[in-house]
């Protein structure tokens, strides 16, 4: 005994060890290599990043070098939308990577609130090993789309062959999919069996019919979906397996991810987001305040109005209403206290401020539907829905107002407004305060494409924000906002790229033909439908995101409408606004859980709180149903709603001239 002991205290060379050596060095090796881990992760972090910000960068400047190279010489730049609609499919998958990095990839789950212990951290792994299951099955499908561009042989501009620039699909699923499986647990242990029945999972189609798992598959995809499962791949899991158990192609769902990204159009949501991320990175909020508290906070009310207004500004240009409550509402919810507002009115009025700018230029939801509407043939212009959302949002804006003004308990000794105090908040504030002014002039003036106008909106908001007020500097801020406006982008495009695979699958088994068939015969009343629309509409506003609804639900009560003579407009607008309204929808409105969470405040208590002015919005979103005029009388007095040379001034159309 005392022989082996002697024996293992020898090392390699046949020198006794000292006692300890060995358990030092073997520390010292192990924190060797977590820091080479470390380091090589925060090398592919920052190669991640870089990518994003140049993606958006150039997406910033090849319009403006198109549209400046063209009116001073004549000649523009050649394949430079090409290039760009492609930058958006980049600056999607590289956003979606870096959303999947930082656990921020969107889900919509109320379960596992309640969820403590061992039954929270079930849940997690359930809907994570889904997620990297269907993921997985994303970039198969991605390898055979490329496979098949490379037979066909298309190229993108100059001979230059598309495929390679399409490897950014799989590549980009495939990151998605190993940080997913990184966050099932953080015991090996648990991963390796995580990975076996991964494996499992993604061998078994090759033993079992595709249609004997259609139902089985549906049934685990709500599950995981209740579970907290991104949306993407809830979706993209459902598009697939219905494609497969129809005898289909899975790259079906990533040939109509690829169609969307690259829509003509779909530029301006990154541009218009950056502007907002911009705003709300900057002093901008705190600006505008001031502008609004010199002139409204001494009257009844006022601190609701400040409230909505900047709200609403911010919603627009964002197109987020979550991102609204989070940068805000830590401004904006002092104001509302210092007015004497109980807590509960507080936290009902900031919640519901979020969601009230989706109406008004240059949100993106109104831009995605009429992307999509014009897919499927209806004539939607961007401009004329902008101005068809224009009254209904402003008499939304006035009911909120209404609200705050009847609940104000404060009584207030009317002051003179202070002309010199509010000239100087205007002052102060007026590089901003044009900003609007430029976003809707150059998108409606005609003296550019609306991707342009993006482009342009978002690089004077650079310039103020950098050059001007100072608030952001531009080696140290402005790639850190570009990052944070691409991860939403991506977390968003992800998801819209994959239930655009849905939706074609839905028109592939003629769901909208069907539909239309049905509601002939069971409803005989426009006014009915209206009815049934907008029960249809909250339902769907409060279990889906507004973007996922836009691509799967729009297409199906487009040729609806059509069918019952409800204009097109009006239409959108009521679709438009339901959603808005299902924002804040009991139990699962997006804003309820945001504001929970933004608040450090229970659920419970929330709903309690938007109960009053949800009734309140309601009463808005039935005035704009039942009264059509409100949304489509200003798009008839502009004449930008049939004219042929409505589509020639806003330039809407593929390539952005005719």
């Amino acid at each position: 005994m005392e022989k082996v002991l002697q024996t293992n205290s020898l090392d390699s060379l046949g020198f006794r060890r000292r006692p300890g050596t060995c358990l030092l060095a073997r520390l010292c090796r192990g924190k060797e290599r977590r820091s080479l881990s470390s380091t090589a992760a925060n090398i592919f972090e920052g190669l991640e990043n870089g990518l994003i910000v140049m993606a958006l960068g150039l997406m910033m400047a090849l319009p403006l070098a198109e549209s400046l190279l063209r009116r001073v010489f004549g000649v523009g730049i050649t394949g430079s939308a090409v290039f760009v609609q492609h930058l958006v499919l980049y600056v999607g998958m590289l956003g979606s990577v870096i959303a999947a990095r930082k656990g921020r990839l969107l889900s919509i789950s109320f379960v596992t609130t309640y969820l403590q212990g061992k039954w929270k951290t079930a849940a997690s792994v359930y809907a994570n090993l889904f997620a990297v299951v269907i993921t997985c099955y994303l970039v198969i499908a991605s390898i055979q789309f490329i496979l098949a561009k490379k037979i066909v042989g298309d190229t993108l501009i100059h001979g230059v062959p598309l495929w390679p620039i399409l490897l950014i699909l799989p590549f980009g699923f495939a990151l998605v999919a190993c940080r997913t499986f990184l966050q099932v647990c953080s015991s090996w242990t648990i991963r390796c069996v995580a990975f076996l029945i991964i494996t499992a999972m993604l061998s078994i189609g090759t033993v079992v019919s595709a249609k004997s798992l259609v139902l089985p598959g549906i049934v685990g995809l709500l599950l995981a979906s209740v579970l907290g499962a991104p949306i993407f791949t809830v979706l993209g899991g459902a598009a697939m397996i219905l494609f497969w158990g129809n005898g289909q192609p899975i790259a079906m769902v990533p040939i109509n991810h690829y169609r969307l990204t690259v829509d003509a159009t779909l530029p301006v949501i990154p541009l218009f987001t950056l502007v907002g991320y911009f705003l709300a990175e900057s002093g901008a909020a705190q600006r505008l305040l001031a502008i609004f508290q010199t002139i409204f906070s001494k009257m009844r009310g006022g601190a609701v109005i400040i409230t909505t207004v900047v709200c609403a500004l911010f919603t627009a240009f964002t197109g987020a209403s979550g991102v609204t409550i989070l940068a805000l509402g830590g401004l904006l919810m002092p104001i509302l206290i210092s007015s004497r507002y109980s807590q509960r009115n507080t936290l009902g009025l900031l919640t519901s401020a979020g969601s009230l700018g989706l109406l008004f230029p240059p949100s993106l939801p109104p831009i995605l539907y009429a992307v999509v509407a014009t897919t499927i043939g209806s004539e939607i212009t961007i401009g004329s829905i902008f101005l068809a959302g224009l009254i209904p949002g402003v008499l939304l804006l006035v009911l909120t107002w209404w609200w705050g003004i009847r609940s104000d308990p404060s009584t207030y000794i009317q002051e003179a407004l202070s002309g010199t105090k509010a000239l100087k908040a205007v002052l102060q504030a007026k590089w901003e305060l044009l900003l609007p002014v430029v976003a809707l002039v150059s998108l409606f003036s005609g003296i550019a494409t609306p991707v342009e106008a993006a482009a342009f909106t978002a690089l004077y908001a650079l310039i103020i924000e950098v050059c001007v007020y100072r608030d952001l500097k531009f080696f140290r801020d402005v790639p850190r906002v570009m990052v944070e406006c691409g991860l939403l982008v991506g977390g968003v495009l992800i998801i819209l790229g994959v239930a655009m695979g849905f939706t074609d699958f839905l028109f592939t088994v003629s769901v909208p033909e069907r539909l239309v068939e049905w509601a002939k015969n069971s409803i005989h009343s426009k006014w009915l439908f209206l009815i049934a629309l907008n029960i249809f509409l909250l339902v769907v506003g409060c279990l889906m995101d507004i973007y996922s609804a836009i691509i799967v639900v729009a297409p199906l009560i487009i040729p609806l409408g059509r069918e019952f003579g409800i204009d097109p407009l009006h239409l959108a607008i009521i679709f438009l606004a339901n959603m808005e309204l299902g924002f804040l929808t009991p139990p699962v409105g997006m804003n309820l859980f945001l504001s929970a969470y933004r608040f450090d405040v229970p659920m419970s208590e929330v709903i309690r709180s938007i109960l009053p002015i949800l009734l309140v919005l309601l009463g808005g979103v039935l005035l704009i149903s039942y009264v059509p005029f409100l949304t489509t009388a200003l798009p008839h007095l502009c004449l930008l709603y049939t004219s042929d040379a409505a589509d020639d001034l806003l330039c809407v159309n593929l390539g952005g001239r005719r």
